[in-house]
């Protein structure tokens, strides 16, 4: 190859700079989630002073992920940081109350350990939440990193940006896309293959919403693509599976797909 690719390459990890890997950034998460879920883990504590030193060191991990994204030291990350391990009570609330919204609707869900341990569900709505908090912190690229990865390991895709009330609920999962700009209320309900999507690809302007409004109790099937900024789902409206919508509909809606039963006259021959 010639020189010059070589060089463009190494002028651009100077660049770059040392950023920490997405596994590096994802291994951190799951420490953080693992600390306030040991269900998920076989890491026990015997002291409180014992899980604070770890709540700290995970604190000073976090300071230290985004000073090397930056590429350099900022005393604002250690705020961020600070701030972000604040707010864990909080975030912990809101999972708990997703945890209580899955194990109420699941009728094969046994327990919340159960919940906790095994659902893609609640793993893909826990790494949300935990970016969605650093996105709103104002952190850059790493909540994204953060939800990507959950996408990988579910086949759920949540934007951090994404605003989320409590009870939410994902049922199996896979397919689920919530996009950017969308609004989710309380007590929601989606199942595999949903998406909550944009109607146009355009990147201005950026900060229009441009994903659905799903207001409270709203329960979503299997296969259904809402579309666009200014459709709003009402509340307590169930939308069927394999529906499409770009326009809104009102409180306790039902939408579905109507189906047509035609009984052969001659059996099929073989």
């Amino acid at each position: 190859m010639d020189k010059s690719f070589y060089q463009h390459i190494l002028d651009k990890q100077q660049i770059t700079g040392a950023v920490p890997s997405n596994k590096q950034i994802a291994d951190w998460a799951l420490q953080v989630i693992r600390l306030l879920y040991p269900e998920q883990s076989n890491r026990l504590f015997a002291f409180v002073h014992q899980l604070e030193s770890e709540f700290k060191k995970l604190e000073h991990q976090l300071n230290d992920i985004l000073n090397a994204a930056s590429g350099m030291y900022n005393e604002a990350n250690e705020k961020v940081a600070h701030d972000f391990f604040e707010s864990l009570p909080e975030l912990y609330r809101l999972l708990n109350t997703d945890i209580q919204a899955t194990f109420d609707g699941d009728p094969a869900a046994k327990s919340e350990f159960e919940v906790i341990r095994a659902y893609p569900g609640f793993y893909a709505i826990s790494f949300y939440r935990l970016a969605h908090s650093l996105y709103q912190l104002g952190v850059p690229l790493i909540p994204r990193i953060l939800t990507e990865y959950a996408h990988s390991k579910t086949g759920i895709d949540i934007h951090p940006a994404a605003q989320i009330g409590e009870y939410f609920h994902i049922d199996h999962g896979t397919g689920v896309v919530i996009g950017e700009t969308c609004v989710i209320g309380r007590h929601v309900k989606l199942f595999q293959g949903v998406t909550l999507g944009a109607l146009s690809v355009s990147k201005t302007p950026v900060h229009k919403q441009r994903h659905p409004t799903v207001e409270d109790d709203v329960v979503i099937y299997a296969g259904a693509t809402i579309l666009g900024g200014r459709t709003v789902i009402g509340e307590g409206s169930i939308i069927g599976g394999n529906v499409w919508l770009t326009k809104s509909v009102p409180p306790f809606s039902k939408v579905y797909h109507t189906h047509e039963v035609s009984l052969l006259k001659e059996k099929i021959k073989e």
